[in-house]
């Protein structure tokens, strides 16, 4: 059984659903799991979970994300992007706008960001997905939502166009960003395309189409491709259990310092840390707890 995480390139017109079945297809794996949907549209990182791995599903889709997208300026869609039916296109006047003008207005949107979802997206109100009622012709109230931009970078403007690179948290819509951008310019906008080029540690660099995934499987090298569970956890501290512990941390159960072969000076309270079994293998993650003064478990990804 295969327990890792494979870094994706998803390509367009696949949603991450149809990645997830097509993996199952390639790695004759039952138990895979993607870490946030893509639109069919966009492309780029997937971090896809497999084995134990998919306990870590959840921690992936929180993590923050990074984006290259093209705005178009000027045209205003009822999906917020180029697949949308046209509501509005002030083209002209967007080509007329000053690049500091287009640049300040980019600006203002560095920080946290109350965001409204758009009708187009998975979200559910009352049971049902905004994209079905948005097909159905019925739009919806939706309260907005605190994200958070962490940097936006231009790389190029190019009236009507402008391409940056946006840096964001978890549950940012760029199209809607898109089109907020353009509200605050008057001429609206929309997203022309998208590329994810970052989730946490999974850069687009080491991404694979499924194609590659395939080939490298029929050359005997898979394994080359499956990163470690604790890859996700980079910069967290270490620590190695001695062998007459192990049982307990088998179990699931309170360690002590005394259980681990060397200690930190300094453990925060509350702090998280990776738990190895002797023999080195990442097993599960814990938690300190000053006021107990040991570590209580979190997560378990051991056998």
């Amino acid at each position: 059984m295969i327990n890792g995480i494979i870094n994706v390139y998803k390509e367009r017109g696949f949603t991450s659903f149809d990645v997830v079945a097509k993996l199952r297809g390639i790695l004759h794996e039952r138990k895979i799991g993607h870490t946030g949907t893509l639109d069919p549209e966009a492309t780029g990182v997937l971090p896809v979970c497999i084995g134990n791995a998919t306990k870590v599903c959840e921690l992936l889709t929180d993590k923050d994300k990074v984006y290259r997208t093209v705005m178009h300026l000027g045209i205003t869609t009822d999906t917020q992007d180029m697949t949308g039916t046209v509501k509005e296109d002030r083209s002209r006047e967007a080509a007329l706008l000053k690049e500091q003008t287009v640049e300040a207005a980019i600006s203002q949107f560095v920080g946290d960001y109350e965001q409204i979802p758009p009708m187009y997206s998975a979200l559910k109100v009352n049971g049902k997905k905004l994209c079905d009622l948005a097909r159905a012709g019925i739009e919806v109230e939706r309260k907005a939502r605190t994200v958070k931009i962490f940097s936006i970078e231009i790389e190029k403007i190019n009236l009507p166009y402008v391409t940056m690179q946006v840096h964001c948290s978890k549950g940012t819509y760029i199209r809607t960003l898109c089109a907020d951008i353009g509200e605050v310019l008057g001429v609206g906008a929309c997203m022309e395309s998208l590329v994810r080029t970052r989730v946490s540690v999974f850069p687009l660099e080491e991404a694979h189409t499924l194609a590659e995934i395939e080939k490298i499987r029929d050359e005997g090298t898979l394994e080359e491709l499956i990163l470690p569970v604790d890859r996700v956890f980079e910069g967290k501290t270490k620590l190695t259990v001695v062998l007459e512990a192990f049982r307990f941390l088998q179990n699931g159960n309170r360690l002590n310092d005394g259980n681990f072969t060397d200690v930190p000076e300094k453990i925060a309270d509350g702090e998280q840390v990776l738990v190895y079994d002797p023999m080195g293998h990442f097993y599960a993650v814990y938690q300190y707890e000053r006021e107990t003064k040991d570590y209580k478990v979190r997560k378990m990804f051991g056998a």
